[in-house]
């Protein structure tokens, strides 16, 4: 299948939102990787309610929402009714989230996609009880919390093992990378396996988005 590539918009510029949802949407973006964090699971405080609503007043690729945040499943309903009809999915972090399974199933019965996320140093064992019930899984290739951290390489290996455990189920939920992920180090982790890739500063940092994106595009086919 087509490898997805979702520009995370916590490294776009806020002081002209709409005009960089439009120029990624016009580079060719598949997604927008939204990441909400609170300031408590990770020290770091970012987008709420009224920048997802915000976002989705201007008619944006699909919204890929990823809540760093703790008890995440006290808020997917809130941030799935503030995306409306732009929401993709919401991906709960697995260390916060007390009530996954049924926090997952609540997320599938309003008709949106339910990812869940894991840390870099969590094994992928942990999952092994809801991989028959996510869309996604989100690998995270950089200590949650902060953009522009570096790539931490030996994530690339997690990712294939993760590949081989999906590819001998008979459900097939996406694999995504979020993480220091940039033009050197895009093709090591699609080769890897991730189906949907997030990057930030490797989009937002450069002059041209639709060349950028066409130039990861080329890399990893």
């Amino acid at each position: 299948m087509k490898k997805l590539i979702a520009p995370s918009i916590l490294s776009a510029d806020f002081t002209k939102l709409g005009e960089e949802v439009e120029a990624i949407k016009q580079a060719g973006a598949d997604w927008i990787h939204v990441d909400v964090m609170d300031g408590h699971f990770v020290h770091n405080l970012t987008l709420g309610i009224p920048i997802v609503e915000a976002l989705a007043r201007t008619n944006p690729p699909p919204l890929d929402i990823h809540l760093q945040i703790d008890k995440p499943e006290s808020f997917s309903e809130k941030f799935i009714d503030a995306a409306g009809d732009s929401i993709l999915g919401i991906t709960l972090q697995y260390e916060t989230c007390a009530l996954l399974h049924g926090s997952i199933s609540t997320i599938k019965a309003r008709g949106v996609k339910a990812g869940v996320a894991i840390s870099p140093m969590t094994p992928i064992y942990v999952l092994e009880e809801v991989l028959d019930y996510v869309d996604m899984v989100l690998i995270m290739t950089v200590e949650p919390g902060f953009p522009g951290q570096k790539f931490i390489t030996s994530m690339a290996e997690k990712v294939s093992r993760l590949r081989e455990i999906i590819d001998g189920m008979d459900k097939s939920p996406l694999i995504q990378v979020d993480g220091g992920i940039k033009m050197e180090n895009i093709k090591l982790i699609a080769d890897a396996g991730a189906d949907s890739i997030v990057s930030g500063s490797g989009i937002f940092s450069t002059s041209d988005y639709a060349a950028t994106i066409g130039q990861m595009r080329s890399l990893i086919g």
